[in-house]
């Protein structure tokens, strides 16, 4: 599934948002996951891992991450 899989699922769970910037927040939670988890010092489990972990965000929170650019507007630009 990936990337675009999980593009889907947020655009389901979150009506507010349009392809492009379901696009970025899933990109930018991959990202940001897999940079923590690096910085964490742990070693790299693969793609399945982290698109488990991006699943779980998006389940539990994409219905409100629109909010999330209201609440912190220094993303604003990553978001238009």
């Amino acid at each position: 599934m990936e990337q675009e899989g999980l593009i889907e699922l947020l655009l389901e769970k979150n009506k507010q948002l349009s392809y492009e910037q379901a696009q970025v927040w899933v990109e930018l939670l991959w990202d940001d996951f897999e940079t923590t988890y690096a910085k964490a010092g742990y070693e790299y489990q693969g793609r399945q891992l982290t698109e488990k972990i991006v699943r779980q965000m998006i389940e539990n929170y994409g219905e409100n991450l629109h909010e999330f650019v209201a609440k912190n507007p220094k993303y604003k630009h990553l978001l238009k």
